[in-house]
């Protein structure tokens, strides 16, 4: 057995009394919580048992239809757990969740955690086609949905479907008794973002994930026990997921709303008194698109934690937000394959905008050349990440390349002296225009710090001479004027003339997926 370091002890040993994982409790209370780690493992089934023995009668979830304790969440999804189990749902059988962000989609988690079945999580924006090729493609045999969703399920024919609003009649008939220990913990499949092909699904091995993910996070960014999270982000994705997650494990109450609404969520963070609030940056930016005299309705005074991931920071945002709101905003880079690698504390953002941050304890990066070989201070390259956090492999049996060990984030970027990471984009949205490599994300940055500007999206087009050309698509500001000249003399006196795009064209908003990243592919050429 590795025995960890006394710095490393210490280290851990200060996280958990900053944030509130320990605190003092009766005896029997933490015997409940050594049962429960025994009995399901540090994973998410074990989280809510154990929470239930700590935190008791204190509320652990809100929606805007209903509130549950902890002591509720456990004995509804322990009651589940045997509903599921006598329909089949078991070790090694696989269960999708397709539901919004509500009380419900945590109780169906955690009933599915508690049998041992492997659990899918399914975006709530896919097509239904697109949802049957990824149920059949993973085996999927239960769908647990929301009744609102019921229509897209139906393009899964040949598998059983529990509608979310039946949980409480399958609850009553069962009993709250704990579940008989799984033979083996299920795993979690996350699925990628899909902005450019169909997703894939991700292997997580829940328990040691969740746990190495949870410490980790703790250290850089300044989450506290038992204070309200609202979590706006889609628990569907890896970075929902996790923060719901940490908030069950803090003992603090979760706020959930089933769409992202920016002035509901100023009302929301008022009423809960909400210390904390993840999100992904496209909803910042609709929060900052408010009319002040809106956002002056709201005190939002007790807010005091903004942890943002799922895409790309845009340049000005997070100052932007720091200015209006306090500085409270902090970007982490990482993947669904890789798991949280850097984090960006309100202090990184100010003093260095638009970085990722540093790597977060027990991870390591490079920055590789196409030679596979290590590169110096500010030059780009490959970024490549060393972490116990990587998944373990897609499910179709693809995954990641890997160098020394070192596994390939698929984007590329560059560390500056202080060893802060900023990420330049893609590398395989990298655009060859004339044998000269452009980056799309630095022109989107550039453009979106025109006043006239709210943000664009570069993409290639074909060109018979240069191989390929730019094609800026432009969301003007609200009520301002700029035209394609503009925007290119714009570009071309700041950047080389090869990143200048030649086509332009304004469009009203820039599609995006769940997770507020932009979906390309859907750019008319």
């Amino acid at each position: 057995m590795k025995i960890m370091r006394p710095a490393d002890a210490l280290r851990l040993a200060r996280v958990v009394e900053r944030s509130g994982l320990w605190r003092p409790r009766r005896p029997d209370r933490w015997l409940g919580v050594a049962l429960a780690i025994h009995r399901f493992g540090p994973g998410l089934a074990g989280i809510i048992s154990s929470a239930s023995s700590l935190h008791g009668r204190d509320i652990a979830l809100i929606d805007h239809e209903r509130h549950l304790t902890f002591t509720e969440l456990d004995a509804r999804s322990n009651a589940l757990a045997h509903a599921l189990a006598n329909r089949g749902v078991t070790t090694g059988s696989v269960t999708a969740i397709l539901a919004r962000n509500r009380v419900g989609f945590v109780e169906a988690i955690a009933g599915v955690a508690k049998t041992g079945a492997h659990m899918l999580l399914l975006n709530t924006q896919m097509a239904g086609p697109q949802l049957h090729d990824i149920c059949a493609r993973e085996g999927v045999a239960t769908i647990l949905v929301d009744d609102d969703l019921a229509h897209l399920a139906e393009s899964v024919p040949d598998v059983e479907h529990i509608s979310m609003s039946s949980i409480d009649a399958l609850v009553a008939d069962h009993t709250s008794a704990a579940p008989r220990v799984p033979v083996a913990p299920g795993r979690t499949i996350i699925l990628t973002s899909g902005t450019t092909g169909t997703p894939k699904g991700a292997n997580r091995d829940t328990p040691s994930v969740a746990a190495a993910a949870t410490i980790g996070l703790l250290d850089l960014i300044a989450y506290r026990g038992s204070r309200p999270m609202l979590v706006a982000a889609p628990l569907f994705h890896a970075w929902g997921f996790a923060n719901l997650t940490i908030s069950l494990a803090l003992g603090g109450t979760t706020v959930l709303q089933p769409r992202f609404d920016p002035e509901a969520t100023l009302d929301a963070i008022a009423t809960h008194r909400v210390d904390t609030l993840v999100a992904v940056p496209v909803m910042l930016r609709r929060m900052l698109e408010l009319d002040p005299s809106v956002r002056a309705r709201y005190d939002t005074s007790t807010l005091r934690v903004v942890p943002l991931s799922g895409s790309s920071l845009p340049w000005g945002l997070a100052e932007a937000f720091m200015d209006a709101f306090g500085d409270v905003v902090y970007n982490l880079y990482g993947s669904t394959e890789v798991g949280s690698v850097t984090v960006a504390t309100p202090a990184d953002l100010r003093a260095a905008p638009g970085t990722a941050g540093h790597p977060t304890p027990g991870i390591t990066l490079r920055i590789i050349d196409d030679d596979d070989k290590s590169v110096g201070v500010g030059v780009r390259g490959r970024i490549m990440v060393h972490s116990p956090l990587t998944f373990g492999g897609y499910t179709d049996g693809t995954n990641k390349a890997v160098v020394d060990g070192y596994m390939a984030t698929g984007d590329v970027g560059h560390l500056d002296e202080h060893g802060r990471l900023f990420v330049e984009g893609r590398d395989d949205d990298m655009i060859v225009s004339g044998g000269e490599n452009v980056f799309p994300l630095e022109v989107e940055d550039l453009l979106a710090t025109h006043p006239a500007i709210m943000e664009a999206a570069v993409t290639a087009v074909p060109d018979p001479e240069f191989g390929a050309r730019l094609h800026a698509h432009v969301v003007r500001a609200h009520g301002a004027e700029v035209d394609a000249d503009e925007v290119r003399t714009f570009v071309r006196d700041r950047l080389a003339r090869y990143k200048v795009p030649r086509d332009v064209t304004f469009v009203d908003v820039l599609p995006r997926n769940a997770t507020g990243k932009i979906v390309k592919r859907a750019l008319t050429p």
